[in-house]
């Protein structure tokens, strides 16, 4: 391709673009081109008076073979304007090179760069011929004083650039002033993956355990840690192999560090929960130094920053990949018991434990490996206490109604002293001692409600496709099917005797007391819960469907407990039939998943109702309509 080597940028060129994003393709200088990944590159476009930060994913192989260098000029074709943290940054998807390389920056006496605000930000540029002298205040507002050299020294002068004088004059300094002069530190929120060359202030807030991976581009060990600096913004920093080897130990929980040369990149939410668009990643050339507490004053970062989610709020969380934390009074803990891994045949320790809150609400959380044989043996000693626990970092499931499990950088913390732990505690010495609780799973909202949500209803099949013998099979699948209860076994173990407190099933024994295996327990009483099986028929056919108390309540009208009333109190059990063919030939939205399950060497689809609701029917109509015209 013919450069053009009298080309020059368009004038105002960045205002253009600013103004009218994707209507105008003007010619923009590079500058400070740097690769960032195998095919994209960051660098600085300026129109000779502006400049804006851009990230360049095209030109990959003209960059390659010296077809663009440093200097060159480009011509935008495709981009889009992006703003990442009050900063515009122009995201380049295609362009071309006018002219490779120039001799020189196009540029007037005055740079000014592009914010996020659409204010122009200025700063003095540095001209061959002027020497530079740092003025009292030129590291905490960013100025530098020009003073004019003698004419005869002036064309002879090497331009050097901020860096290097601070690192020329910070040489003469005194240690401590050296220190001081060389180190700004940015908060958190400022951060951005353009930008490389900060310090940030920060406390551990959160340590995770060293944990082993192993995938397609290796294995090795990492761990991970949440920092929060001084304004309570929050971000998570994972270390990988030689890292993790070297920052695990010096990394300790709740003291300051002064950390540098971390990697940003964008956040994924399966693995964090906090609220912030990114997360970093620390490697060896990363700096992590220690700072000490300054005596007699109060910390600045807090100690421990949580986003609890109450209990009666965790409906719209279920199966989601963003994690949560939480916090409540232990009621119950279990013994820790194991399972065992199908794959690698690995006896996993987990242990159950029942917390409450304020809401009146109970939850089942599963703790997992480390934490059951280690935190839950300690919760498991000073259970009668009643502490106050917060884990942070677990997934809500539809597991028995609502219920928690840890995953691998989940942590507990016994008896924080944070404002939260505090005021739970006050409320259970007022009234949460005697306070009537219910599950979470109970009367659940959120999921479906009285009409399906938009996901549901793009999962909406019928029983023909839920019963393939494939549907299932490795992972739990999730769907909402329009049927009917066609029928109820009447002679069934429609329930089981219940723990009141953690609802698992209890044993009868020869003191008319009942013994809880999970709570270690007697208790005098307890509840009935259903373990419903049923049939469900559509237009396309039918399945068996296992439906636990919630919503077998909600499919029968009735408690398990006024069920079992109506059934003792009727010998020819004729009321108690006739509430069960009640039920039948209903049209119902049910929630339902679907999991292969292997007995006796033979596969069985396990169905199950994980929530019930009745049909909105202009909602069901509008679906229908919207099936009909896609048929046209």
């Amino acid at each position: 391709m013919a450069h053009d080597a009298s080309a020059a940028p368009t004038p105002d060129g960045i205002s253009l673009v600013l103004s009218s994003p994707g209507t105008v393709s003007p010619v923009l200088q590079v500058l400070d081109l740097k690769a960032q990944g195998s095919s994209r590159y960051k660098s600085q476009l300026s129109d000779g008076k502006r400049k804006i930060p851009a990230v360049l994913s095209c030109l990959n192989s003209e960059i390659l073979s010296g077809g663009l260098l440093n200097m060159g000029l480009v011509k935008l074709l495709d981009y889009t304007v992006s703003t990442i943290v009050n900063q515009k940054v122009l995201l380049v998807s295609n362009c071309e090179v006018v002219r490779s390389q120039c001799e020189s920056e196009f540029s007037s006496s005055t740079e000014v760069t592009a914010t996020g605000d659409g204010h122009a930000k200025s700063a003095v540029k540095i001209e061959p011929g002027s020497d530079l002298k740092m003025t009292e205040d030129a590291f905490t507002n960013g100025g530098i004083e020009l003073k004019p050299k003698a004419k005869s020294q002036a064309f002879a002068a090497t331009v050097k650039s901020a860096s290097q004088i601070i690192k020329e004059q910070s040489g003469f300094a005194a240690p401590a002033i050296t220190k001081g002069i060389s180190r700004r530190v940015y908060p958190l929120v400022s951060l951005n993956p353009y930008e490389s060359l900060w310090t940030i202030k920060v406390r551990v807030t959160s340590k995770g355990p060293m944990r082993t991976f192993s995938n397609a581009r290796g294995s090795g060990n990492l761990f991970n840690v949440e920092l929060t600096d001084e304004e309570g913004t929050q971000i998570q920093a994972t270390m990988f192999k030689e890292a993790a080897d070297e920052f695990h130990n010096k990394l300790q929980l709740g003291k300051l560090y002064f950390i540098s040369n971390g990697i940003l990149k964008a956040a994924n939410k399966r693995y964090s929960n906090l609220k912030n668009d990114y997360e970093m990643t620390l490697s060896t050339k990363s700096t992590v130094e220690e700072i000490p507490e300054e005596d007699g004053k109060d910390k600045v970062i807090p100690l421990l920053k949580v986003n609890v989610v109450k209990i009666a709020d965790m409906a719209p969380y279920v199966n989601a990949r963003e994690l949560i934390d939480v916090i409540g009074v232990v009621q119950t803990v279990g013994l820790n018991a194991s399972v065992r891994r199908k794959i690698t045949n690995e006896e996993i320790p987990k242990r159950d434990v029942t917390i409450a809150d304020e809401s009146n609400k109970t939850v089942v959380i599963t703790l997992w490996n480390a934490l059951s044989s280690d935190q839950g043996a300690k919760l498991a000693g000073m259970v009668d206490e009643a502490p106050i626990v917060v884990f942070r970092s677990v997934r809500v499931s539809d597991y028995q109604g609502l219920s928690l499990s840890t995953v691998s950088h989940s942590t507990v913390l016994i008896n924080p002293d944070i404002p939260e732990a505090k005021a739970l505690r006050q409320w259970y010495e007022e009234t949460g001692k005697s306070a009537s609780m219910a599950p979470a799973g109970a009367n659940l909202p959120g999921r479906m409600g009285g009409s399906m949500s938009s996901s549901a209803a793009a999962e909406r099949v019928k029983l023909a496709d839920v019963t393939k013998p494939e549907v299932g099979e490795g992972k739990p699948a999730y769907f909402t099917v329009r049927a009917c209860i066609s029928f109820i076994k009447p002679d069934q173990a429609m329930w089981y005797l219940a723990c009141t407190a953690c609802n698992r099933k209890v044993n009868q024994e020869s003191d008319s007391s009942y013994w809880c295996e999970g709570c270690s327990k007697n208790y005098d009483t307890c509840n009935r819960r259903y373990i419903m099986l049923a049939k469900i028929s559509d237009h396309s056919g039918e399945a068996w469907i296992s439906a636990f108390n919630e919503q077998a309540e909600s499919i029968l009208g009735h408690s398990a407990e006024r069920l079992n009333d109506i059934k003792s109190q009727d010998n020819e059990h004729k009321e108690y039939q006739r509430v069960l063919k009640g039920a039948a030939w209903e049209s119902r939205m049910l929630r339902i998943s679907v999991q292969q399950n292997e007995y006796m060497s033979e596969k069985r689809q396990r169905i199950t109702v994980r929530s019930v609701s009745s049909v909105d029917w202009a909602a069901e109509s509008k679906l229908l309509l919207e099936r009909l015209s896609t048929l046209h």
